[in-house]
């Protein structure tokens, strides 16, 4: 085994084969000590992610690898096993077992003999990517992928089953669907495939078409706000969710930690409290009622009833009034906060809105209500406590830290990633920021198989320019990281628009 480092806060686990990956899962959950907070099995590696508040990085690897040591020990399985009833009627079934030189019938009787196990969850939450000793088949992915494939969708891809739980673009080929609750976010147990789990397929003549589900409103809503224009993209957003990776679920949460925990204390709120994350300004609201807030973050006019007033601030909010957060001049996100904090759907325990799977409160829209709640712990500070300056977004200075795939680079690809002005692309969401820049070469070609990813992390396509990953990113990927942003850079990256210019440099070692 091979222990590969992912930025400050976590670290792979690289094993020669997948039963190996399904031991070692096993072996980690059940003596996983406090603050590891994620471990997330994929096809060669378990991502191992810990709180270094209540466990050092290095005491986590020293566990990890004495776990590991003794994996062989442990059962891949978790005891469980999930009947999951098919309709065997996908539009690529027939071409599929061409493929495979079989019959649709006899494609059918072996994906149902077979013996399945969930080997790691990803891609979407409540994905699981599903492998049997008895499936010998490697089945090429579509060539084009599909824009729209429907919730409940059963497919074939490489060696692996999966079944879709959501509406959601996908290049598998479809043999059949299903109406089993592959992911219910408020369920005890979201995921009904979850790592080490045992499945059998059976055949049913038909079944209903499934859903895509979402997230129940709340039973009520405590007068608050009314969007009037939501500008580019406005979302509620929290401290985000945690310790939901190994069921394919994003952090998400805000991009700008620091300026929503800064909003929030300007209100005397906990700093986990719920806002609105405004993305390029434009937003619009009227209070329902007599409220008090705060806009921090990216910079550019906000007004009160057309009066100009100041960010990083706490103002009064009559009610009637309409707030107005302009565009921005400066920075990609702003924070608005209101004291008590806001009201929104909690999945997982998170009221955060993540857009890439779907989960949490829908994006405000013109004519959204949200509510305000009661989370206020503090008076609101009588006076500024901390200096403020508007944002630096032409070009900044990002941090690295180690990713766990230099070696899959040339020594040039290296030097060219911390010597160069990079650029951000239009291509830049609450998923990622993908770089314009030169090419970083690699040493190693072929596909990476899928492993698990955190928040900063620089993927590389084939094209070579890197995607820094955000919080709405994905849990799993295939593209080789050649370095991760450190904690305490990504705050700036929220704040890099299209066009910022991102200069690397290494991360200062501590300890």
């Amino acid at each position: 085994m091979r222990v590969r480092p992912v930025g400050e806060r976590a670290f792979l686990l690289e094993t020669a084969t997948l039963d190996d990956v399904l031991a070692l899962h096993a072996g980690l959950e059940v003596s996983r000590p406090d603050g590891v907070i994620d471990l997330v099995p994929a096809a060669r590696t378990v991502l191992v992610r810990v709180d270094p508040r209540a466990i050092p990085l290095s005491a986590a690897r020293t566990w990890a690898e004495r776990t590991a040591a003794a994996a062989e020990h442990h059962a891949a399985g978790n005891g469980s096993t999930v009947e999951v009833e098919v309709a065997y009627d996908g539009d690529d079934l027939a071409d599929t077992a061409a493929l495979l030189g079989l019959t649709a019938d006899e494609l059918v009787r072996r994906h149902t003999d077979a013996a399945w196990t969930v080997a790691f969850t990803g891609f979407a939450p409540g994905f699981g990517y599903l492998v049997s000793d008895d499936w010998p088949y490697d089945v090429p992915r579509l060539a084009t992928p599909r824009t729209r494939v429907p919730a409940g969708a059963v497919g074939l891809a490489a060696g692996f089953a999966g079944a879709y739980p959501r509406e959601t673009p996908g290049g598998w080929r479809l043999i059949g669907r299903t109406a089993a609750p592959l992911f219910d976010p408020d369920a005890a147990s979201p995921a009904l495939l979850a790592p080490g789990m045992r499945v059998q397929f059976r055949a049913v003549p038909d079944i209903p078409l499934a859903a895509s589900r979402t997230a129940s409103p709340p039973g009520s809503v405590t007068r608050g706000l009314v969007v009037t224009e939501p500008g580019l993209l406005a979302t509620l957003q929290d401290a985000g969710r945690s310790g939901a990776a190994s069921m394919g679920v994003a952090g998400s949460g805000a991009l700008d930690r620091a300026a929503l925990r800064t909003a929030h204390r300007l209100l005397g709120n906990p700093e986990d409290a719920t806002g609105i994350e405004i993305t390029m300004g434009g937003f619009r609201a009227v209070a329902r009622r007599d409220l008090w807030f705060a806009v921090t973050g990216a910079w550019g006019p906000v007004r009160l009833d057309g009066r100009e007033v100041d960010p990083y601030e706490a103002h009064e909010w009559p009610s009637g009034a309409e707030l107005h957060v302009d565009w921005f001049a400066h920075g990609a996100r702003a924070y608005l906060a209101v004291r008590g904090g806001l009201e929104g759907p909690t999945v997982l325990g998170s009221r955060s809105t993540d857009v890439m799977a779907g989960l949490g409160p829908e994006p405000l829209r013109a004519g959204t209500e949200v509510g305000v709640a009661d989370a206020a712990s503090a008076p609101i500070p009588p006076s500024l406590f901390a200096p403020w300056g508007a944002p630096h977004d032409d070009e900044l200075e990002i941090e690295l830290a180690p990713g766990p795939r230099e070696d899959w680079f040339t020594p040039e690809a290296l030097t060219t990633l911390y010597e160069s002005v990079w650029t951000v692309s239009n291509h830049a969401d609450r998923v990622g920021a993908r770089l314009d820049g030169p090419e970083l070469v690699r040493v190693r070609t072929g596909e990476l198989p899928s492993e698990g990813m955190v928040a900063g992390a620089l993927q590389v396509p084939p094209s070579g320019r890197p995607t820094i990953l955000l919080a709405d990113g994905p849990v799993t990927g295939g593209y080789p990281v050649i370095a991760v942003v450190t904690d305490a850079s990504l705050d700036l990256v929220a704040q890099a628009r299209p066009g910022t210019r991102i200069r690397f440099r290494h991360a200062r070692r501590t300890g």
